[in-house]
């Protein structure tokens, strides 16, 4: 008799083949699951700043995970570009429930005793929302970041959108990225020299 199989991480690993920032001319493409990775490092790092210097008690490491796995249901719709995605209230609630059925085909990839344990990762739950804040600041610094590294290499498309991302993180008005805004993201318009 055949074993089941589950095809959960192998669709994972396609994270590497959808491409975001569909719309715009890129100098160096940008893909989810690189995108998913920075998301991670910024989320865990905001939470850290966030216990440390700001009085929080978040769970770093998660803050890390859910940041891994905030796109992951863009491997079936791939990413649909911002000016479409929140064109207006009707377009922005549909696209809302394609990602859950999009969240819940993925699901159905894992067997029914790992599916719970995957299941708040893909899914925000009100346990999770201090967290979920700092994955969406974490999510608009890492675009920021890429229209940054878009510019620093002389394309201009990324100017526009680099400001309106800005002005959206400046509306988290969280402490914690505030300090991430002044502290680190000065760093990622140097070159490699002038880091050392």
């Amino acid at each position: 008799m055949e074993k089941p199989r589950f095809h959960f991480f192998a669709f994972l690993s396609r994270m590497k083949y959808i491409s975001r920032w569909g719309l715009m001319r890129n100098t160096l493409q940008e893909n989810i699951q690189e995108h998913s990775l920075q998301v991670a490092i910024i989320s865990h790092a905001l939470a850290v700043i966030k216990n440390k210097l700001f009085g929080g008690n978040v769970n770093t490491d998660r803050a890390a995970v859910l940041g891994i796995f905030h796109d992951c249901n863009e491997i079936l719709t791939g990413d649909m570009p911002t000016p479409i995605k929140y064109f207006n209230p009707e377009i922005r609630q549909a696209y809302k429930n394609v990602e859950n059925v999009s969240k819940q085909k993925l699901l159905s990839m894992l067997p029914e005793e790992l599916a719970e344990s995957y299941s708040p990762l893909l899914f925000h739950s009100s346990a999770d929302d201090e967290l979920w804040m700092l994955v969406k600041a974490a999510d608009k610094i890492a675009a920021y970041i890429k229209c940054i590294e878009e510019m620093k290499a002389g394309n201009r498309e990324f100017k526009k959108a680099g400001d309106s991302i800005y002005k959206i993180i400046e509306e988290f008005n969280l402490p914690e990225v505030k300090y991430f805004i002044e502290h680190f993201l000065p760093s990622f318009s140097l070159t490699l020299d002038e880091l050392e």
